[in-house]
C-alpha cells in the first residue's frame, strides 16, 4: 500500500495478554459528522500518530485507500488500534454514506460497542435512528459523542435533545461543554464531568484539570448532574442508592461512575460526551472513558454458532484457550499484498502458518457459491491505516489482517481443521441500483467481465450479472456513490475504461386474440431443394403459461417426424421475437395443417416454415407488449407514509396494503413496473429523508399501456 511518510509512529503494535484487557468500538454517523477526524484525534492523543492528518489533504489514517484519498470521504471499513493504559483499543471507523452500509455492517459485527458521532451543527438524521435502531436489536452497548462543539454555529443542549427524542430517555449527558461568546466569537472555555465534578480548563496554551467545578458552572450542571444520577440508579444493582440518594445523602462518586460503566455494558444507559476532534477539546476525555464504560469480549455474548451441516454449538466463550472461531468481517485486494482478510477472532487464537477450515454458507444468490477449504494462515498484522505491523498470535477478542487466504470471502468462517464451525453471516444490505457497463474499447470486454468480478467477490453488496434477455452487463449497488467507487476502481486498479448505460427494460409481446398463420418454406430450384408447408393457430394464455403447442394433424399431411421441426421453428421465433424483436410469451399454437415433399422435406425446411407461420399469425393478428413489474415491500417512518405512497402512484404503481409496524413505521406494498424503479433507490432517500428501505422481487409481465408503447416499436429496441 502507499505510504505516508511520518505520519504512523515506528514500533511494535500494540497487543493485548487478554481478552478482559481489549475494546472493540465502532465510530457510527453520517457522513461528515467527523467521525475520521475524531479517529486522527484520538490517535494523536494516545501517542499511536506523531500527528494528526487532514481529511481534506488526504493524510488520515483511516481514509488511506486511493478513492478515499481522491473522493474524499471514507468508503471502506478502517481499523486503528491504540493503547489506553493496559487496554487495547480498536477503533472501527466506518463509512457514514448510506451506500456503504456494508462496511458499516461488517464494523457492527466486529465490535462489541458503538460510540455514535453526531454533528453538533447538523444534529440527528433519519438514517442515524435507523442505526440506533438497529443497534439495539442486537443488544450493542452504545455511547453518543457529539462532535464540532467549538463551530460558531453549535448548539449543544440543542442536539442533546434532538438524541433523546430519536434515541429514547437513556441518553444522558455525562459532560457539559462550558463556552463564552456567541457566533464568530463563541469559543470553549472548558469541559465539566458531571459526576466526577472535575472540571477542564482549556482557555490556556494547555488544558488543566483540577477538581470541583467552578460556582456559575456548578449552577447550570446541577440540573443535568442530577438527571445522570438518577439514570444511573435506576439501572445500579445496589438497590440502596435510591434510599440514600432520596434521603438527600452523599453519593460516592467512585460507586456511581462505576455503576454508570456498568449501564453502559449492558446497554441501559447511554451517556454523552463533548468532543471537537479539530481542537481536542474532550478528547482526552473520551479517551478515559471508552477502556472503562465499553464491554470487553468476555462480557459479550458469542453471535450464533453451528456445526457445517447445521447443528448449533452452545459451548463457545471467549476463551484463547478454547477451539479457534474467527470470522472474516472484510476481504480487500492488496496491490503488493494480494488478497487480505480482515478477521475478527471469537474464540482460540490464530497464529501464521497454522493450518485452518474455512467455511462459508448462505450468500450463493449474491454469487459467492457455498464452499469448504482448508487453508493455511499465511502473515497476520495488525492494520493502521496503510501499514501492517506484524504480530505473532492474535487472541479470542482482538481483530487483524491475514494475508493470503484464497478462499476466504466476507462472511466466511475460519475454525480448527479437526472441528469445522459455521457462524451464519450478518444481514447484508440488498444493492438495489442497477447500472448497465461495458468497456470504452472492445478489447477489453474480458478485463471488464475479470474485473468485475473480482469487485464483487471483495464486496458483497456488489452484484454483477449479465441479463439473459437483454444482455446487458448489469451491476448492482447500493447507491450512485457506491456505483462511483466502483468505476473507480475498475479505472485506476484494474485499468480497464468503462462507460455506463441505460439499464434495458427486459419488455415481451404475446397474442391479444386468436390468429391464424401459414409457413411456406419452398424452394425447389434445382438439385435439393426445401419444402415445408405448415398451418398453425395462435390463442392467447394466461400470464406465466409459456408456450403450449398442440398437434392436430390428421392424414399425415405432415409427417409426425416433422412435426417436432415445427415446434422448434415456433419456438425459435418466440425467443427471437415478431415486429419488434421482443420474445413471445404465453400463447397456445397449434399445427393443424400442412404440406410436405417425399424428396424436399426436411427438418430443417419444417423449422423455417414454423418460424414464418409464427410472423404471419403475428401480421395478422393482434401482438401487444409486456413489461415486468416488480413487488415492492417499503419500510417508512410514518411521517412519510403519505409522500411515499403519492410517489408511487406517480409511478403507475398500485399500493396493495400497509402494515404498522413498532417504532412508528409503516410497511407498504405495492406492484409497480420495473421501468419507473430503475432509480428507487436514490429516489427514495430523498422522499423519505433517509429513513427508507425497500425490497424488490420479480412479480409478472403485464400489457404495457398504449401511449408508452411507442418508444418501444423500434425493432430490437432494447431487446439485444
Amino acid at each position: 500500500m502507499a505510504d505516508k511518510s511520518g505520519t504512523v509512529t515506528a514500533g511494535r503494535a500494540p497487543t493485548a495478554d487478554q481478552p478482559a484487557n481489549i475494546r472493540n468500538v465502532a465510530l457510527v454517523g453520517p457522513s461528515g459528522s467527523g467521525k475520521t477526524t475524531l479517529v486522527e484525534a484520538l490517535l494523536s492523543a494516545s501517542g499511536t500518530i506523531e500527528r494528526a492528518g487532514r481529511v481534506e489533504d488526504g493524510t488520515t489514517v483511516s481514509d488511506h485507500d486511493d478513492v478515499e484519498v481522491r473522493q474524499k470521504r471514507s468508503v471502506n471499513l478502517a481499523i486503528a488500534p491504540v493503547r489506553v493504559g493496559g487496554v487495547k483499543v480498536n477503533l472501527i471507523d466506518t463509512p457514514g454514506y448510506a451506500d456503504f452500509v456494508g462496511d458499516l455492517r461488517a464494523g457492527l459485527r466486529a465490535a462489541d460497542a458503538a460510540l455514535f458521532v453526531v454533528s453538533a451543527i447538523d444534529g440527528v438524521d433519519g438514517r442515524t435512528r435507523l442505526l440506533w435502531d438497529e443497534c439495539a436489536r442486537i443488544g450493542m452497548p452504545r455511547a453518543v459523542a457529539i462532535n464540532k462543539i467549538d463551530h460558531h454555529r453549535a448548539d449543544f443542549d440543542g442536539v442533546v435533545e434532538q438524541c433523546r427524542a430519536a434515541f429514547g430517555e437513556g441518553v444522558v449527558p455525562a459532560y457539559l461543554p462550558v463556552v463564552s461568546g456567541e457566533g464568530d466569537e463563541r469559543t470553549v472555555r472548558g469541559l465539566a464531568a458531571l459526576l466526577s465534578g472535575r472540571y477542564t480548563d482549556h482557555t490556556g496554551a494547555e488544558r488543566t484539570v483540577r477538581d470541583g467545578l467552578p460556582e456559575e458552572i456548578a449552577a447550570q450542571a446541577g440540573p443535568l448532574r442530577d438527571a445522570l444520577i438518577e439514570g444511573v440508579i435506576q439501572e445500579s444493582e445496589d438497590e440502596t442508592l435510591m434510599d440514600r440518594y432520596m434521603e438527600g445523602g452523599q453519593l460516592d462518586a467512585t460507586l456511581l461512575i462505576t455503576d454508570l460503566e456498568a449501564a453502559v455494558a449492558r446497554g441501559g444507559l447511554h451517556p454523552v460526551l463533548a468532543v471537537s476532534a479539530t481542537t481536542g477539546v474532550g478528547v482526552a476525555e473520551l479517551l478515559e472513558e471508552l477502556p472503562r464504560a465499553c464491554p470487553s469480549p468476555p462480557e459479550r455474548p458469542i453471535p450464533p454458532v453451528t456445526t457445517p451441516e447445521g447443528r448449533p454449538v452452545s459451548d463457545l466463550t471467549c476463551d484463547p484457550d478454547g477451539p479457534l472461531l474467527a470470522e472474516v468481517v472484510k476481504t480487500v485486494s492488496d496491490p503488493y499484498v494480494g488478497r487480505v482478510s480482515l478477521v475478527r477472532v471469537f474464540s482460540g487464537r490464530l497464529r501464521p502458518d497454522s493450518s485452518v477450515h474455512v467455511c462459508g454458507r448462505g450468500l450463493a444468490d449474491r454469487g459467492h457459491e457455498d464452499h469448504d477449504a482448508d487453508e493455511r494462515v499465511g502473515a497476520l498484522a495488525e492494520p493502521l491505516g496503510n501499514r501492517s505491523r506484524p504480530v505473532g498470535e492474535v487472541l479470542a477478542g482482538d481483530v487483524c489482517a491475514v494475508a493470503k487466504l484464497a478462499h476466504a470471502e466476507t462472511g466466511d468462517t475460519l475454525s480448527d481443521r479437526e472441528r469445522p464451525l459455521l457462524m451464519p453471516p450478518w444481514t447484508f444490505p440488498d444493492p438495489l441500483l442497477p447500472v448497465a457497463v461495458h468497456a470504452a474499447h472492445a478489447s477489453e470486454e474480458d478485463r471488464l467481465a475479470q474485473a468485475v468480478a473480482r469487485l464483487s467477490s471483495e464486496d458483497v453488496t456488489l452484484r454483477v450479472e449479465v441479463n439473459p434477455e437483454t444482455h446487458q452487463l448489469v451491476v448492482w449497488c447500493m447507491g450512485e456513490a457506491h456505483l462511483d467507487v466502483a468505476l473507480d476502481r475498475l479505472a485506476h486498479r484494474y485499468g480497464v475504461e468503462v462507460e455506463t448505460e441505460e439499464v434495458r427494460i427486459p419488455l415481451r409481446q404475446t397474442f391479444t386474440i386468436p390468429a391464424q398463420g401459414m409457413g411456406r418454406n419452398v424452394k425447389q430450384s434445382g438439385g435439393h431443394g426445401e419444402y415445408g408447408v405448415c398451418h398453425i393457430k395462435v390463442e392467447p394464455l394466461p400470464s406465466g403459461s409459456g408456450l403450449e403447442f398442440v398437434d392436430e394433424i390428421v392424414g399425415g399431411v405432415v409427417p409426425r417426424q416433422y412435426v417436432p421441426s415445427v415446434e422448434k421453428g415456433v419456438r425459435a421465433q418466440m425467443e427471437q421475437g415478431v415486429g419488434p424483436g421482443y420474445p413471445v410469451v404465453d400463447i397456445r399454437v397449434t399445427l393443424y395443417d400442412g404440406k410436405a415433399h417425399s424428396v424436399d422435406s426436411s427438418d430443417m425446411a419444417f423449422q423455417k416454415a414454423g418460424r414464418l407461420a409464427l410472423r404471419d399469425a403475428a401480421e395478422k393478428g393482434q401482438v401487444t407488449l409486456l413489461e415486468p413489474v416488480d413487488e415492492l415491500s417499503v419500510v417508512v417512518a410514518d411521517a412519510y407514509m403519505g409522500a411515499v405512497m403519492s410517489d408511487l402512484s406517480s409511478r403507475r404503481g398500485r399500493v396493495v396494503g400497509t402494515e404498522s409496524l413498532p417504532g412508528g413505521r409503516t410497511l407498504i406494498r405495492a406492484e409497480v413496473p420495473q421501468a419507473e424503479i430503475a432509480r428507487y433507490a436514490i429516489d427514495l432517500r430523498s422522499v423519505s429523508h433517509g429513513t427508507g428501505t425497500f425490497s424488490r422481487r420479480y412479480l409478472r409481465h403485464e400489457a404495457l399501456p398504449r401511449h408508452l408503447a411507442d418508444r418501444y416499436v423500434t425493432p430490437k429496441a432494447g431487446a439485444r
